[in-house]
Protein backbone atom coordinates (compact mmCIF):
# COMPACT_ATOMS: atom_id res chain seq x y z
CA UNK A 1 0.00 0.00 0.00
CA UNK A 2 1.67 3.08 -0.67
CA UNK A 3 2.26 5.91 1.92
CA UNK A 4 -0.18 8.90 1.85
CA UNK A 5 2.23 11.44 0.13
CA UNK A 6 3.87 9.34 -1.82
CA UNK A 7 5.76 11.03 -4.98
CA UNK A 8 4.34 10.55 -8.80
CA UNK A 9 7.07 10.38 -10.75
CA UNK A 10 4.88 11.69 -13.79
CA UNK A 11 3.06 14.36 -12.72
CA UNK A 12 6.15 15.57 -9.56
CA UNK A 13 3.31 15.63 -7.12
CA UNK A 14 2.59 13.61 -4.25
CA UNK A 15 -0.04 10.79 -4.67
CA UNK A 16 -1.48 7.89 -2.84
CA UNK A 17 -3.35 5.04 -2.80
CA UNK A 18 -4.62 4.95 0.16
CA UNK A 19 -5.79 8.12 0.71
CA UNK A 20 -7.50 10.36 -1.81
CA UNK A 21 -5.13 13.86 -2.49
CA UNK A 22 -8.18 15.81 -2.02
CA UNK A 23 -8.23 14.95 1.18
CA UNK A 24 -4.60 15.74 2.16
CA UNK A 25 -3.33 18.64 3.56
CA UNK A 26 -1.86 20.84 0.29
CA UNK A 27 1.47 21.58 2.21
CA UNK A 28 1.65 17.09 2.19
CA UNK A 29 0.55 16.48 -1.19
CA UNK A 30 2.66 19.40 -3.31
CA UNK A 31 6.26 19.42 -4.01
CA UNK A 32 8.39 22.51 -3.63
CA UNK A 33 6.77 23.94 -0.34
CA UNK A 34 8.62 25.73 2.40
CA UNK A 35 8.71 22.94 4.74
CA UNK A 36 5.28 21.68 4.14
CA UNK A 37 4.36 24.51 7.20
CA UNK A 38 4.41 28.17 5.89
CA UNK A 39 4.55 30.06 2.65
CA UNK A 40 2.28 30.14 -0.88
CA UNK A 41 1.17 26.86 -0.93
CA UNK A 42 -1.45 25.43 -3.50
CA UNK A 43 -4.72 24.17 -2.09
CA UNK A 44 -6.50 20.97 -1.75
CA UNK A 45 -10.70 20.18 -1.91
CA UNK A 46 -9.66 19.26 1.90
CA UNK A 47 -7.96 23.25 2.34
CA UNK A 48 -10.81 24.77 0.69
CA UNK A 49 -13.12 22.85 2.60
CA UNK A 50 -11.17 23.78 6.11
CA UNK A 51 -10.92 27.59 5.22
CA UNK A 52 -14.81 28.08 3.96
CA UNK A 53 -15.31 26.70 7.41
CA UNK A 54 -13.45 28.32 9.08
CA UNK A 55 -14.68 31.28 7.35
CA UNK A 56 -17.75 30.76 8.28
CA UNK A 57 -16.97 29.84 11.87
CA UNK A 58 -15.61 33.67 12.19
CA UNK A 59 -18.87 35.09 10.71
CA UNK A 60 -20.97 33.02 12.84
CA UNK A 61 -19.25 34.22 16.35
CA UNK A 62 -18.92 37.76 14.71
CA UNK A 63 -22.58 38.40 13.98
CA UNK A 64 -23.17 36.75 17.38
CA UNK A 65 -21.04 39.06 18.98
CA UNK A 66 -22.86 42.30 17.24
CA UNK A 67 -25.95 41.28 19.10
CA UNK A 68 -24.12 41.17 21.81
CA UNK A 69 -22.04 44.45 22.29
CA UNK A 70 -24.96 46.62 23.03
CA UNK A 71 -25.81 45.20 26.30
CA UNK A 72 -22.69 45.50 27.44
CA UNK A 73 -23.47 49.24 28.67
CA UNK A 74 -19.77 49.70 30.23
CA UNK A 75 -18.15 50.11 26.80
CA UNK A 76 -17.51 53.52 25.53
CA UNK A 77 -19.58 54.09 22.23
CA UNK A 78 -16.87 54.09 19.81
CA UNK A 79 -15.52 51.26 21.02
CA UNK A 80 -18.72 49.69 20.29
CA UNK A 81 -18.73 51.48 16.81
CA UNK A 82 -15.06 50.67 16.13
CA UNK A 83 -15.39 47.19 17.10
CA UNK A 84 -17.83 45.32 13.89
CA UNK A 85 -15.21 46.71 11.00
CA UNK A 86 -12.15 45.17 13.12
CA UNK A 87 -13.95 42.25 13.78
CA UNK A 88 -14.51 42.05 9.75
CA UNK A 89 -11.07 42.90 8.65
CA UNK A 90 -9.99 39.91 10.79
CA UNK A 91 -12.93 37.56 9.25
CA UNK A 92 -11.72 38.81 5.37
CA UNK A 93 -8.02 38.28 6.57
CA UNK A 94 -8.60 34.37 7.44
CA UNK A 95 -8.41 33.98 3.24
CA UNK A 96 -4.64 35.28 3.37
CA UNK A 97 -3.25 33.35 6.39
CA UNK A 98 -1.97 30.22 4.70
CA UNK A 99 0.14 33.00 2.08
CA UNK A 100 0.99 35.17 5.45
CA UNK A 101 0.48 33.96 8.58
CA UNK A 102 2.90 36.10 10.64
CA UNK A 103 1.12 39.56 8.84
CA UNK A 104 -2.39 38.14 9.34
CA UNK A 105 -1.22 37.24 13.20
CA UNK A 106 0.51 40.72 13.44
CA UNK A 107 -3.31 42.42 12.22
CA UNK A 108 -4.94 40.21 14.84
CA UNK A 109 -3.10 42.63 17.86
CA UNK A 110 -5.22 45.32 17.65
CA UNK A 111 -8.37 43.70 16.57
CA UNK A 112 -7.64 41.54 19.56
CA UNK A 113 -7.02 44.58 22.13
CA UNK A 114 -9.87 46.36 20.90
CA UNK A 115 -12.88 44.42 19.35
CA UNK A 116 -15.19 41.25 20.87
CA UNK A 117 -16.23 40.51 17.59
CA UNK A 118 -12.70 38.82 16.02
CA UNK A 119 -12.98 35.77 19.00
CA UNK A 120 -13.60 33.73 16.06
CA UNK A 121 -11.47 34.91 13.48
CA UNK A 122 -8.52 35.27 16.20
CA UNK A 123 -8.93 31.58 17.28
CA UNK A 124 -8.25 30.05 13.86
CA UNK A 125 -5.52 32.82 13.16
CA UNK A 126 -3.66 32.20 16.33
CA UNK A 127 -4.01 28.47 15.66
CA UNK A 128 -2.77 29.03 12.38
CA UNK A 129 0.49 31.04 13.53
CA UNK A 130 2.13 28.22 15.58
CA UNK A 131 1.46 25.62 12.70
CA UNK A 132 3.23 27.62 9.82
CA UNK A 133 5.54 30.09 11.63
CA UNK A 134 8.51 28.68 13.51
CA UNK A 135 7.63 28.76 17.51
CA UNK A 136 11.20 31.36 17.82
CA UNK A 137 8.94 33.55 15.79
CA UNK A 138 5.59 33.18 16.70
CA UNK A 139 5.66 33.20 20.39
CA UNK A 140 7.02 36.55 20.59
CA UNK A 141 4.11 37.07 18.63
CA UNK A 142 1.66 35.36 20.98
CA UNK A 143 3.27 37.51 23.97
CA UNK A 144 2.47 40.60 22.11
CA UNK A 145 -1.42 39.36 21.57
CA UNK A 146 -1.80 38.88 25.18
CA UNK A 147 -0.24 41.68 26.05
CA UNK A 148 -2.10 43.71 24.01
CA UNK A 149 -5.73 42.62 25.55
CA UNK A 150 -4.24 43.06 28.70
CA UNK A 151 -5.59 46.62 29.19
CA UNK A 152 -8.81 45.76 27.73
CA UNK A 153 -9.09 42.47 30.41
CA UNK A 154 -8.22 44.57 33.41
CA UNK A 155 -9.90 48.06 32.58
CA UNK A 156 -13.39 45.86 31.17
CA UNK A 157 -13.67 42.39 31.45
CA UNK A 158 -12.33 42.18 34.93
CA UNK A 159 -14.99 44.48 36.89
CA UNK A 160 -17.51 43.81 34.94
CA UNK A 161 -17.63 40.91 32.79
CA UNK A 162 -17.07 37.80 35.40
CA UNK A 163 -14.20 38.73 37.28
CA UNK A 164 -10.84 37.53 37.29
CA UNK A 165 -12.48 33.98 35.52
CA UNK A 166 -12.79 36.21 32.63
CA UNK A 167 -8.84 37.05 32.49
CA UNK A 168 -8.11 33.12 33.05
CA UNK A 169 -10.15 32.50 29.71
CA UNK A 170 -8.58 35.22 27.67
CA UNK A 171 -5.01 33.44 28.73
CA UNK A 172 -6.52 29.68 28.08
CA UNK A 173 -7.81 31.11 24.87
CA UNK A 174 -4.48 32.09 23.34
CA UNK A 175 -2.76 29.14 25.04
CA UNK A 176 -5.14 26.46 24.16
CA UNK A 177 -5.49 27.50 20.28
CA UNK A 178 -1.77 28.14 20.70
CA UNK A 179 -1.07 24.49 22.07
CA UNK A 180 -3.36 22.82 19.09
CA UNK A 181 -1.54 24.98 16.07
CA UNK A 182 2.23 23.54 17.57
CA UNK A 183 0.88 19.74 17.80
CA UNK A 184 -0.43 20.77 14.50
CA UNK A 185 2.95 21.34 13.03
CA UNK A 186 4.60 19.09 15.27
CA UNK A 187 2.75 16.03 13.74
CA UNK A 188 3.25 17.92 9.84
CA UNK A 189 6.47 18.15 10.41
CA UNK A 190 7.10 14.47 11.57
CA UNK A 191 5.35 12.81 8.38
CA UNK A 192 7.73 15.63 6.21
CA UNK A 193 10.90 13.65 8.38
CA UNK A 194 9.41 10.58 7.22
CA UNK A 195 8.47 10.90 3.93
CA UNK A 196 12.13 12.49 3.70
CA UNK A 197 13.31 9.34 5.43
CA UNK A 198 11.78 7.13 3.00
CA UNK A 199 12.38 9.12 -0.47
CA UNK A 200 16.33 8.73 0.93
CA UNK A 201 15.82 4.96 1.76
CA UNK A 202 14.33 4.01 -1.73
CA UNK A 203 17.31 6.15 -2.95
CA UNK A 204 19.91 4.22 -1.06
CA UNK A 205 18.14 0.81 -1.89
CA UNK A 206 18.60 1.86 -5.92
CA UNK A 207 22.30 2.80 -5.12
CA UNK A 208 22.78 -0.54 -3.32
CA UNK A 209 20.55 -2.82 -5.60
CA UNK A 210 22.83 -0.63 -9.06
CA UNK A 211 26.19 -1.23 -7.29
CA UNK A 212 24.84 -5.37 -6.51
CA UNK A 213 24.14 -5.70 -10.14
CA UNK A 214 27.65 -4.14 -11.24
CA UNK A 215 29.10 -6.69 -8.91
CA UNK A 216 26.88 -9.33 -9.67
CA UNK A 217 28.07 -8.23 -13.49
CA UNK A 218 31.75 -8.30 -12.75
CA UNK A 219 31.46 -11.78 -10.89
CA UNK A 220 29.92 -13.44 -14.10
CA UNK A 221 32.48 -11.99 -16.29
CA UNK A 222 35.28 -12.30 -14.38
CA UNK A 223 34.15 -16.32 -13.94
CA UNK A 224 33.20 -16.58 -17.42
CA UNK A 225 36.76 -15.32 -18.58
CA UNK A 226 38.42 -17.69 -16.65
CA UNK A 227 36.55 -20.99 -17.25
CA UNK A 228 36.60 -20.26 -21.06
CA UNK A 229 39.78 -18.57 -21.80
CA UNK A 230 41.47 -21.48 -20.76
CA UNK A 231 38.88 -24.15 -22.64
CA UNK A 232 39.00 -22.15 -25.83
CA UNK A 233 42.73 -21.80 -25.83
CA UNK A 234 43.28 -25.32 -25.87
CA UNK A 235 40.61 -25.58 -28.77
CA UNK A 236 42.27 -23.58 -30.78
CA UNK A 237 45.67 -24.84 -30.45
CA UNK A 238 44.06 -28.66 -31.07
CA UNK A 239 42.44 -27.17 -33.92
CA UNK A 240 45.32 -25.06 -35.35
CA UNK A 241 47.61 -27.95 -34.69
CA UNK A 242 45.43 -29.60 -36.97
CA UNK A 243 45.13 -27.21 -39.60
CA UNK A 244 49.04 -27.16 -40.05
CA UNK A 245 49.35 -30.97 -40.55
CA UNK A 246 46.71 -30.51 -42.98
CA UNK A 247 48.09 -27.69 -44.98
CA UNK A 248 52.09 -29.41 -44.35
CA UNK A 249 50.42 -32.87 -45.73
CA UNK A 250 48.75 -31.04 -48.84
CA UNK A 251 52.18 -29.18 -49.50
CA UNK A 252 53.95 -32.24 -49.46
CA UNK A 253 56.42 -31.02 -46.83
CA UNK A 254 55.08 -34.24 -44.38
CA UNK A 255 53.48 -37.09 -43.64
CA UNK A 256 49.68 -37.61 -44.43
CA UNK A 257 47.33 -37.86 -41.66
CA UNK A 258 45.87 -41.17 -41.36
CA UNK A 259 41.86 -41.34 -40.62
CA UNK A 260 43.22 -42.58 -36.92
CA UNK A 261 44.97 -39.15 -36.53
CA UNK A 262 42.19 -37.25 -37.47
CA UNK A 263 39.47 -38.63 -36.11
CA UNK A 264 41.30 -38.71 -32.87
CA UNK A 265 42.30 -34.86 -33.00
CA UNK A 266 38.36 -34.38 -33.60
CA UNK A 267 37.66 -36.27 -30.44
CA UNK A 268 39.94 -33.82 -28.28
CA UNK A 269 38.45 -31.08 -30.11
CA UNK A 270 34.78 -32.71 -29.11
CA UNK A 271 36.23 -33.25 -25.36
CA UNK A 272 37.73 -29.96 -24.93
CA UNK A 273 34.31 -28.23 -26.03
CA UNK A 274 32.12 -30.45 -23.92
CA UNK A 275 34.34 -29.53 -20.65
CA UNK A 276 34.19 -26.23 -21.49
CA UNK A 277 30.10 -26.11 -22.03
CA UNK A 278 30.15 -28.38 -18.57
CA UNK A 279 32.54 -25.81 -16.64
CA UNK A 280 30.51 -22.41 -18.02
CA UNK A 281 26.99 -24.03 -16.78
CA UNK A 282 28.63 -24.97 -13.28
CA UNK A 283 30.07 -21.64 -12.87
CA UNK A 284 26.08 -20.34 -14.14
CA UNK A 285 24.64 -22.94 -11.50
CA UNK A 286 26.92 -21.35 -8.57
CA UNK A 287 26.40 -17.36 -9.76
CA UNK A 288 22.38 -18.00 -10.24
CA UNK A 289 21.54 -20.79 -6.79
CA UNK A 290 21.30 -20.04 -3.07
CA UNK A 291 23.08 -22.76 -1.75
CA UNK A 292 21.65 -21.60 1.68
CA UNK A 293 18.58 -23.64 0.39
CA UNK A 294 20.49 -27.21 1.32
CA UNK A 295 20.80 -27.80 -2.51
CA UNK A 296 24.34 -29.05 -3.17
CA UNK A 297 26.87 -26.71 -5.67
CA UNK A 298 29.24 -28.36 -8.00
CA UNK A 299 32.75 -29.26 -6.60
CA UNK A 300 34.66 -25.78 -7.17
CA UNK A 301 38.36 -26.36 -8.38
CA UNK A 302 40.87 -26.63 -5.55
CA UNK A 303 44.48 -26.79 -5.63
CA UNK A 304 44.59 -30.41 -5.75
CA UNK A 305 43.09 -29.86 -9.61
CA UNK A 306 46.32 -28.15 -10.33
CA UNK A 307 47.80 -31.33 -11.77
CA UNK A 308 45.00 -32.22 -14.11
CA UNK A 309 44.93 -28.77 -15.21
CA UNK A 310 48.92 -28.67 -15.98
CA UNK A 311 48.02 -32.47 -17.97
CA UNK A 312 45.69 -30.92 -20.12
CA UNK A 313 48.05 -27.77 -21.47
CA UNK A 314 51.24 -30.21 -21.86
CA UNK A 315 48.47 -32.60 -24.15
CA UNK A 316 47.75 -29.39 -26.46
CA UNK A 317 51.85 -28.89 -26.61
CA UNK A 318 52.48 -26.63 -23.74
CA UNK A 319 55.88 -27.39 -22.12
CA UNK A 320 55.43 -26.96 -18.42
CA UNK A 321 57.36 -27.55 -15.20
CA UNK A 322 55.17 -27.92 -12.54
CA UNK A 323 56.82 -27.58 -9.00
CA UNK A 324 54.63 -27.37 -5.63
CA UNK A 325 55.52 -27.42 -2.06
CA UNK A 326 53.07 -29.17 0.18
CA UNK A 327 52.15 -27.64 3.54
CA UNK A 328 53.30 -30.15 6.21
CA UNK A 329 49.85 -28.58 7.90
CA UNK A 330 46.84 -31.05 8.66
CA UNK A 331 44.64 -28.06 8.03
CA UNK A 332 43.40 -27.30 4.37
CA UNK A 333 43.79 -24.26 2.96
CA UNK A 334 39.92 -22.52 2.81
CA UNK A 335 38.23 -23.73 -0.35
CA UNK A 336 38.14 -19.84 -1.83
CA UNK A 337 41.98 -19.80 -1.31
CA UNK A 338 42.10 -23.17 -3.58
CA UNK A 339 39.91 -22.14 -6.38
CA UNK A 340 41.96 -18.53 -6.18
CA UNK A 341 44.99 -20.24 -6.44
CA UNK A 342 43.55 -22.32 -9.53
CA UNK A 343 42.31 -19.68 -11.32
CA UNK A 344 45.69 -17.58 -10.96
CA UNK A 345 47.63 -20.97 -12.86
CA UNK A 346 44.86 -21.34 -15.58
CA UNK A 347 44.99 -17.92 -16.37
CA UNK A 348 48.95 -18.10 -16.31
CA UNK A 349 48.84 -21.04 -18.54
CA UNK A 350 46.23 -18.97 -20.70
CA UNK A 351 48.52 -16.02 -21.37
CA UNK A 352 51.32 -18.38 -21.98
CA UNK A 353 49.60 -19.81 -24.94
CA UNK A 354 48.43 -16.74 -26.17
CA UNK A 355 51.05 -14.74 -26.25
CA UNK A 356 54.17 -16.92 -26.29
CA UNK A 357 53.50 -19.56 -27.72
CA UNK A 358 56.25 -22.49 -27.44
CA UNK A 359 57.69 -21.09 -25.11
CA UNK A 360 58.62 -22.87 -21.58
CA UNK A 361 55.96 -22.23 -18.65
CA UNK A 362 57.01 -22.94 -15.41
CA UNK A 363 54.36 -23.27 -12.55
CA UNK A 364 55.04 -23.28 -8.79
CA UNK A 365 53.45 -23.83 -5.96
CA UNK A 366 54.12 -22.95 -2.17
CA UNK A 367 51.53 -24.15 -0.06
CA UNK A 368 52.75 -22.26 3.19
CA UNK A 369 50.99 -22.73 6.35
CA UNK A 370 48.27 -20.71 8.65
CA UNK A 371 51.19 -18.66 9.88
CA UNK A 372 52.51 -17.81 6.27
CA UNK A 373 51.22 -17.59 3.03
CA UNK A 374 50.03 -19.38 -0.01
CA UNK A 375 52.30 -18.60 -3.21
CA UNK A 376 51.19 -19.16 -6.56
CA UNK A 377 53.39 -18.26 -9.80
CA UNK A 378 53.88 -19.26 -13.51
CA UNK A 379 56.27 -17.55 -15.38
CA UNK A 380 57.70 -18.06 -19.26
CA UNK A 381 60.54 -16.30 -21.58
CA UNK A 382 59.21 -13.92 -23.65
CA UNK A 383 59.39 -14.67 -26.87
CA UNK A 384 61.68 -12.71 -29.68
CA UNK A 385 59.89 -10.12 -31.00
CA UNK A 386 56.16 -9.87 -30.22
CA UNK A 387 54.35 -12.43 -32.85
CA UNK A 388 50.94 -11.60 -33.43
CA UNK A 389 48.73 -14.31 -30.98
CA UNK A 390 46.42 -16.28 -33.18
CA UNK A 391 44.32 -16.38 -30.44
CA UNK A 392 42.10 -13.39 -29.45
CA UNK A 393 41.47 -12.24 -25.96
CA UNK A 394 39.11 -10.19 -24.09
CA UNK A 395 42.04 -7.82 -22.56
CA UNK A 396 40.85 -8.14 -19.25
CA UNK A 397 41.99 -11.46 -17.83
CA UNK A 398 44.67 -9.76 -15.61
CA UNK A 399 42.39 -7.07 -14.14
CA UNK A 400 39.60 -9.92 -13.17
CA UNK A 401 41.89 -11.66 -12.01
CA UNK A 402 43.58 -9.12 -9.89
CA UNK A 403 40.15 -8.40 -8.79
CA UNK A 404 39.24 -11.98 -7.95
CA UNK A 405 42.75 -11.94 -5.93
CA UNK A 406 42.09 -8.98 -3.96
CA UNK A 407 38.60 -9.94 -2.58
CA UNK A 408 40.34 -12.69 -1.32
CA UNK A 409 42.64 -10.14 0.52
CA UNK A 410 45.63 -11.16 -1.36
CA UNK A 411 48.51 -8.81 -3.58
CA UNK A 412 48.86 -9.88 -7.40
CA UNK A 413 52.05 -8.90 -9.27
CA UNK A 414 53.11 -9.30 -13.33
CA UNK A 415 55.80 -7.90 -14.90
CA UNK A 416 58.72 -8.94 -16.88
CA UNK A 417 62.20 -8.96 -15.89
CA UNK A 418 65.19 -9.99 -18.04
CA UNK A 419 63.11 -11.36 -20.59
CA UNK A 420 61.46 -13.02 -18.31
CA UNK A 421 57.39 -12.76 -17.93
CA UNK A 422 55.70 -13.83 -14.08
CA UNK A 423 52.66 -13.94 -13.16
CA UNK A 424 52.96 -14.10 -8.79
CA UNK A 425 49.62 -14.12 -6.54
CA UNK A 426 50.34 -14.14 -2.69
CA UNK A 427 47.06 -15.28 -0.82
CA UNK A 428 46.75 -15.60 2.68
CA UNK A 429 45.79 -18.49 4.33
CA UNK A 430 42.90 -17.69 6.47
CA UNK A 431 40.07 -15.38 5.05
CA UNK A 432 40.35 -11.63 5.56
CA UNK A 433 38.62 -9.55 8.63
CA UNK A 434 35.28 -8.55 7.70
CA UNK A 435 34.95 -11.73 5.04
Amino acid sequence: MTHPGRPDRDSGEYDSVSVPRSLLPGALVFRGESGGCGGPVRRTVRDWTVDCLAFVWAVGLWALMITRNPTLGHLPDWLVSLDPWLGAVACLALWWRRRFPLLVALVLVPVGALANTGVGAGAVIILNLALRVPWQRALPVLCLMIAAVAPYVLIYSVPYEGGWTAAVFVLAYHVVFFAWGSALRARRLLVLKLREDADRERTEHARRLAESRRTERTAIAREMHDVLAHRISLLSVHAGALAYRTRKAEAGAGPELSGAEIAESAQVIRDTAHQALNELRDVLYVLRTDTDNGETAPPQPTMADLKALVDEARAAGQTVDFRTEDSSESESPRPQLQRTAYRVVQEGLTNARKHAPGSPVTVRLYAGSPRTEVTVEVSNPLPVGVPESAIPGAGAGLTGLHERVELDGGKLRHGSVDGTFTLSARLPWHSPPGR
